[in-house]
């Protein structure tokens, strides 16, 4: 053995008990929760029910911070910079971290290599919805409305490249409707502009829609998913209703950067996963229609991957545009 290499098994000799007390220690100081859409959305809702009972686990705050911006590929990519400490986690969707890049195609980095899954979070339902002042209750009133309205009528979504976009794309091929796209930079704000009438229907996840729904504010036309779910089986599907060939699914996760050390990311996707069984999150979380998802960080890879194939060929046969 030479003095070089004597050099550096000492080194790694050393450091190897450091890094395994700061494992052991983490989280020792807060732990952001990066939310990529604004506040008011079916993200950064889920993040605010999931981050106390980490808090409750670890004794260390869970904050939220809401980026949003670019579809949440800027949120998204501030995580992919972070150091690899598991201090600055993503509370990831379908959105950003599929049909975004898909639909863009300019992140400058692959979201499945430089990211990792810690645990699924919640499938959440999306909806078209619409402003009550339209005049229709149902997908086959509004198929009309749009058709004797000259100039067609605009649609609202969370952000270019979101499941809500997807789905408004999706809506406009199977029906021939001539819609314009109008994206917002995250739910909350494209849920004021549907309930003032600045856009008369949007795309939406039912988080996000539920509260004003239940007060009248909007109307819930369908259900976007491929059958009826169960936390509101009032709601037809779109299909349902006459158009075929249409669903869209989107969900929540907990992602943190690649690198981020294994026995960090097992620990706190066990600490998720217990606090989605635990009957109080678990009843919050399906009060704001949102079903839980319980998955070990491999399986969320997986279930990721997946999500990539089956999308992939549906974005390119739809010629979807990333400027909307």
């Amino acid at each position: 053995m030479n003095r070089r290499q004597a050099l550096t098994i000492a080194a790694a000799s050393l450091a190897a008990p450091g890094i395994a007390r700061a494992q052991d220690n983490w989280p020792s100081r807060p732990v952001t929760l990066l939310v990529p859409f604004a506040a008011g959305g079916s993200n950064d809702v889920v993040a605010r029910l999931v981050a106390p009972a980490l808090e409750q686990k670890f004794g260390q705050p869970f904050i939220i911070d809401n980026r949003p911006g670019g579809g949440g590929s800027l949120g998204m990519g501030m995580v992919v910079r972070a150091r690899p400490d598991a201090q600055t986690l993503l509370i990831s969707s379908a959105s950003n971290h599929v049909f975004h890049p898909l639909v863009s195609g300019e992140l400058g980095y692959n979201v499945q290599e430089a990211l990792v899954g810690v645990s699924m979070l919640t499938d959440v339902p999306t909806v078209l919805a619409a402003n009550p002042r339209v005049g229709v209750s149902n997908v086959q009133d509004l198929i009309a409305k749009v058709r004797a309205t000259r100039g067609g009528m605009s649609f609202g979504s969370s952000g270019v490249g979101t499941s809500n976009h997807l789905a408004g794309e999706l809506f406009r091929m199977r029906t021939g409707l001539d819609l314009t796209h109008v994206p917002y930079r995250g739910g909350g704000p494209a849920l004021t502009d549907l309930v003032s009438g600045t856009i008369p229907i949007a795309f939406m996840n039912l988080p996000t829609v539920a509260p004003a729904a239940q007060d009248g504010r909007v109307t819930i036309l369908a259900v976007c998913t491929a059958d009826r779910v169960s936390i509101r089986p009032d709601l037809a599907t779109v299909m349902e209703q006459g158009v075929p060939d249409f669903a869209v699914r989107s969900w929540t996760g907990l992602f943190a950067p690649k690198g981020t050390p294994d026995a960090i990311v097992t620990r706190l996707g066990a600490a998720v996963r217990e606090a989605l069984a635990s009957p109080q999150v678990n009843a919050r979380l399906i009060a704001i229609a949102s079903e839980p998802i319980i998955m070990t960080p491999q399986e969320t890879d997986a279930f990721v991957r997946q999500e990539y194939d089956r999308w992939a060929p549906v974005v390119r046969a739809a010629n979807i545009s990333a400027n909307g």
